[in-house]
């Protein structure tokens, strides 16, 4: 076997290299749109650049920061997110199970479904928004309205009403992303082996027993999956809430991402608004990274 000459490069070392080139396009094109624009919002975090008063732009270090504890709407945003995270994931995983292993009992037309399924998840947020705006909760001719007043429980301004207007963008969300954990919890079903409840129902394990002790722990790194993605995704939600309500009324559905954005763009507070979003995305890696860290310990 012969050598490679001193001073030159092996095979391996030269497929390296090649891959190397082959990546390089696609890292810089990473990093030009994530890292440098996150690094961007924290550097804007650390400033007061207030375009309502631009004589008093300037270094703040972390004054953007120490502000927010003396800020109601803060709070409130921050609490409004909490809710909206926590009613929403729940609800979608608890309907999404529901819902597969109803359908794991129809012995056909699974595959129509499926497809039926994926209609909502692939709408554009926008458009789920207007959607529900319009057709379902507008008062007097939405469907909503049209069913409750049939009931006779009268007809209800949805997302004009500010008791009514978190349910409804709950609802919305809820809708949406529904399907995708239907869909990963109905794969992770299909996926089981049937051997094992033939063995639970010779031993005369009941279904509460079989779906409890068998079917449950067999799905859950599914359903662990689904809750990672969907708070993830929940925590930044915008664009459903933005077309539907604006996070109005007032501030009724103003979670943390519509209160940095109304700040930055509205309000043109751009320094105090960047330090929003960074909160914002703290919080989303931290509850991220404990929600893998349990997965991993279990």
């Amino acid at each position: 076997m012969s050598r490679p000459a001193e001073g030159l490069p092996t095979i391996a070392q030269r497929e390296r290299r090649f891959a190397l080139r082959l990546l390089a396009p696609a890292l810089v094109v990473l990093v030009l749109t994530t890292t440098a624009p996150l690094l961007y919002l924290l550097w804007m975090s650390l400033q007061r650049v207030d375009l309502s008063m631009p004589a008093l732009s300037g270094f703040a270090g972390l004054d953007n920061f120490a502000r927010m504890a003396g800020d109601p709407r803060f709070w409130a945003s921050l609490w409004l997110t909490l809710i909206y995270t926590g009613a929403t994931v729940v609800t979608q995983v608890l309907i999404g199970l529901l819902l597969a292993l109803l359908v794991m009992q129809i012995p056909r037309g699974q595959g129509a479904l499926r497809v039926a399924a994926i209609l909502p998840i692939v709408l554009a947020p926008v458009v789920v928004g207007l959607f529900w705006r319009t057709f379902v909760l507008a008062p007097d001719f939405g469907i909503v309205d049209l069913v409750t007043r049939w009931l006779g429980l009268g007809s209800h301004n949805w997302l004009g009403d500010p008791r009514l207007a978190l349910i409804s963008v709950i609802a919305i969300h809820t809708w949406q992303w529904t399907p995708f954990a239907f869909l990963v919890i109905l794969a992770s079903l299909a996926a089981l082996p049937p051997d094992i409840y033939e063995a639970a129902r010779i031993d005369r394990a009941s279904a509460w027993q079989r779906f409890w002790r068998i079917t449950l722990p067999l799905i859950r790194p599914a359903i662990v999956i689904v809750l990672i993605m969907r708070t993830m995704i929940a925590l930044s939600a915008f664009a459903a809430i933005f077309a539907a309500t604006g996070g109005g009324p007032g501030t009724a559905t103003e979670i943390l991402n519509l209160y940095a954005y109304r700040t930055s763009f509205s309000e043109l507070n751009l320094g105090y608004g960047a330090s929003l979003a960074v909160v914002l995305l703290a919080i989303t890696l931290l509850i991220s990274f404990a929600m893998f860290t349990l997965r991993k310990a279990r």
